[in-house]
């Protein structure tokens, strides 16, 4: 049964790694995506929307009115034309479309008022200081978490009311678990350690400014005293001499 007008799906995915990129060891960096889904939105209104972020700069806009991948600030004009950039749009443009394909058979029963029910969430995939990265998906209602999903080991667990019937309708969709371990377990960390190469070329031109050498400045300072003591002396000279 298809769910009501304007209601929104959104959902967490803390992505598992089984190493961090190589540019990235030593950091705590991540890369995350914020994504929307509207089954049947209003008028005039996109049925998606995806928000990406590089240890949280954003980079990255697309809705599914549009149908673009827009580059969000320095970052993400310096990666928009790499491999990286282009496979993470075909991947979450997919993910998109099959979601809400899903969601539209799930009931509204779920719903405790007559407003829609929104589902919220966040895509995760971090670096930790120690070259490791753990995660989990994580879906919710409103606000409150309701399901997590280990995709490493392919493990469902309810947390709150309500996420019984989401686990029933995402797990039972065979195409949609494979494409969440695919990007969880792989795609991911590929992208990130293509996007760390731009991230780190980028802190260090900005860390690197072109200065005066300190040894420059302060010979130019010990010059400008000396050559005001010679002209005021020559100075002086010519007048006692035009006086005498």
């Amino acid at each position: 049964m298809a769910r009501t007008a304007g209601s929104k799906f959104a959902f967490v995915l803390l992505l598992l790694l089984q190493d961090c990129p190589r540019t990235a060891r030593g950091e705590n960096h991540a890369l995350s995506y914020t994504i929307t889904v509207i089954p049947k939105p209003r008028f005039g209104q996109p049925w998606c929307e995806v928000q990406g972020e590089v240890s949280g700069n954003k980079f990255l806009s697309y809705d599914c009115g549009s149908k673009k991948f827009q580059p969000i600030g320095p970052l993400g004009l310096k990666v928009n034309n790499t491999e990286a950039w282009k496979k993470q749009s075909e991947a979450l443009t997919d993910l998109v479309e099959e979601l809400r394909k899903t969601l539209l058979d799930i009931k509204p029963e779920i719903a405790t008022t007559s407003d829609p029910l929104p589902l919220q969430g966040r895509m995760l995939c971090q670096c930790k200081a120690n070259g490791h990265t753990s995660g989990s998906w994580e879906f919710g209602f409103n606000g409150q978490i309701s399901l997590l999903f280990d995709s490493e080991n392919r493990k469902w667990t309810v947390v709150q009311p309500g996420g019984e019937l989401l686990q029933g309708t995402l797990a039972n969709d065979r195409y949609i678990t494979k494409l969440l371990i695919k990007i969880s377990n792989g795609d991911c960390s590929k992208w990130l350690e293509q996007f760390l190469k731009h991230w780190e070329k980028m802190l260090e031109t900005t860390a690197s400014p072109t200065t005066v050498p300190a040894t420059a400045q302060s010979r130019a300072t010990a010059i400008m005293p000396t050559a005001w003591i010679f002209l005021v002396t020559l100075t002086c000279s010519i007048l006692l001499g035009l006086l005498g």
